[in-house]
């Protein structure tokens, strides 16, 4: 809708720090002991933080790989500028927290077992090569765990009201919605002529319980009674997972009891008896309460987390060196209804995308910027005027800042509903959200040499074993698996999908005609079990159709929410403003005079 997730931020101004601090530990490579530390760069609550500290953090920064100049240099300084300062802010904070030696030994251990260092020369070469001794690695995992319990503490320090819990209810009802589901028995064989024979006797009125177990390789002593419990025989509700995709789709097509199958998945086959389908159904708050009050404990954590970290930055002492090699800019953005949002707030998005990343290790950085930076700053202020509501509503909202924008935008639109030909026609003008995607069942086979591809598939359109006929041309065998379209490398994709060619079926399926590569190989497809693309028909996404059609109604009617409160609100965006007076000026080059024009003869 306007970048918000369910998985809400859980730190304020950078990487979580915790993984940030056990990074400076664990992978980066000092080149010198660690008593060098060089000049202090910056000062936190009047701690020092050394140049040596901070060049070892930058060199395992993707986002200084490319060394960023200019503008960019700046923003990236700032970004990670940030992260040190909350980190060390956090460690202070953290100090007086108590963590045993018993408890520093045991994740020591842990730490050695995870990277192979069981052995005392192992381990001391690793400290060798990070520049530890043993006695200040150990403080610093003592460092790390006082984080770790600090965080911990914020998190559940804060528990909801009964109030809070069911409102939270009220607002995420439909995440406690549950799956459709059937009440069924199946039969799992691995010869598909007794399969359709046991499909006869089915159909005919024979026990199918007594089949299964009879004839099932799976669930044989339970009469094939799916989701039974140990010992028993009769089926409990199942939803899709539990069955292969093709035959899943079959079952739930049904949508009420009856035969399935035979349908062959995975090399087997599988026949199913639907006693009866159980549509979702939307439970009552005591159904759910107690998994309702757990995820609301979590979001009220994380809200109070995120406060703490925001708070502990605020009150952070911080200020460089004057000859500091960082350059730290952070002015306000924008302001929303008087409340200030810092460059480095939006800073923290947009270098944490790791698309940002990528395109500013491609040498492409500054259409990075140019291209995040407004948007995320927009999607910021959206959030600001959301949580300003939700605040202002006099429900009982809480959590994250991003929980709480989510929230009120749920609660806003949770009267939008969808009639059946909404439905219907949102089906017919979106097929492709409705259709089972073409299949096939590919293996490739790759050569160096075009005469030994050609000598491959003259013998495999004869048949035998696979293996052997590769290895007979030096072939490599790759088995794609069950693919779909653009699943595959794009010139094999067209191949299999995007070709009207038929190709020459053998024992061994389809046989394609040898295709070079771009690296110079040649390679042959054995193509089975193709499937066409299929429309799914009405009845059977029905309701899949009406919820999509409430999603779309719900996102445009937050969108109106948006803008209406944008229209209320006042707002200053100095982005492009403040871009500008951070770009380094060019000097501009003295303009030449004029020659001067040359007297007039007498």
């Amino acid at each position: 809708m306007f970048g918000l997730s369910k998985r809400v931020i859980t730190i304020l101004f950078g990487l979580l720090a915790l993984a940030f601090a056990v990074g400076a530990i664990l992978l980066f490579t000092p080149q010198a002991g660690q008593q060098a530390r060089g000049k202090a760069v910056l000062w936190v609550n009047n701690k020092p933080v050394y140049e040596l500290d901070l060049l070892r953090l930058q060199g395992n920064d993707p986002l200084y790989a490319a060394n960023p100049e200019g503008l960019l240099k700046t923003l990236v300084d700032t970004h990670f500028l940030e992260q040190v300062i909350l980190t060390e802010a956090l460690k202070q904070d953290a100090a007086r927290v108590r963590v045993s030696s018993a408890e520093v030994r045991s994740e020591l251990n842990r730490i050695r077992e995870q990277f192979g260092l069981k052995e005392k020369e192992a381990y001391e070469s690793f400290l060798n090569q990070v520049g530890y001794t043993d006695a200040q690695l150990r403080a610093e995992i003592k460092t790390q765990l006082q984080i770790q319990k600090r965080l911990d503490q914020i998190r559940t320090s804060v528990k909801p009201t009964p109030e809070e819990v069911a409102f939270y209810f009220e607002v995420h009802r439909d995440d406690y919605k549950t799956e459709p589901r059937v009440l069924a028995r199946q039969i799992v064989v691995d010869d598909k002529a007794l399969a359709e024979e046991l499909h006869r006797k089915a159909k005919a009125g024979e026990d199918f319980a007594a089949l299964a177990k009879a004839h099932s390789k799976v669930g044989a002593e339970q009469g094939g009674a799916l989701g039974a419990e140990p010992g028993k025989s009769e089926p409990k509700p199942v939803a899709q997972v539990v069955f292969p995709e093709a035959v899943g789709q079959a079952v739930f097509a049904l949508k009420g009891p009856g035969l399935v199958g035979p349908i062959e998945a995975g090399g087997r086959y599988y026949l199913v008896k639907v006693e009866a389908y159980l549509p979702p159904k939307a439970p009552g708050f005591e159904e759910v309460k107690a998994r309702v009050e757990e995820d609301a404990k979590r979001v009220k954590g994380e809200g109070a987390l995120e406060a703490y970290l925001e708070e502990l930055r605020k009150k952070a002492q911080v200020r460089f060196a004057e000859d500091a090699p960082y350059s730290y800019k952070n002015p306000a953005v924008a302001q929303v209804n008087g409340k200030e949002i810092l460059l480095a707030q939006v800073l923290q998005p947009v270098f944490s995308n790791q698309q940002t990343a990528a395109l500013i290790q491609q040498g492409l950085g500054e259409l990075a910027v140019q291209f995040f930076l407004p948007q995320t700053l927009e999607n910021l202020i959206d959030r600001e005027l959301l949580v300003e509501a939700a605040k202002g509503s006099g429900k009982p909202f809480f959590g994250s800042k991003d929980a709480m924008a989510q929230a009120y935008a749920l609660w806003a639109t949770r009267e939008v509903t969808a009639t059946e030909e909404e439905a219907k026609r949102f089906y017919a003008e979106n097929p492709a959200l409705f259709t089972v995607p073409a299949s096939a069942k590919v293996v490739g086979v790759s050569f160096k040499e075009e005469a030994k591809a050609k000598a491959f598939r003259a013998a495999a359109l004869k048949g035998g074993d696979l293996e052997a006929l590769a290895k007979a041309q030096e072939g490599t065998v790759t088995d794609y698996g069950t693919v779909n379209p653009n699943s595959l490398p794009a010139v094999l994709d067209r191949l299999v999908f995007k070709t009207t060619a038929t190709f020459p079926k053998g024992p061994l399926g389809e046989v394609s005609e040898v295709v070079k590569l771009e690296d110079g190989t040649f390679v042959v497809l054995l193509i089975s079990e193709r499937k066409a693309e299929v429309l799914k028909p009405y009845p059977e996404v029905a309701e899949e159709a009406k919820e999509r059609v409430i999603a779309k109604k719900r996102s445009e009617q937050a969108q109106a929410l948006i803008q209406e409160l944008r229209k209320k609100a006042q707002i200053e965006n100095r982005l492009n403003q403040v871009l500008a007076e951070l770009a380094p000026k060019t000097e501009e080059a003295p303009k030449e005079e004029a020659p001067k024009e040359a007297p007039a003869k007498p």
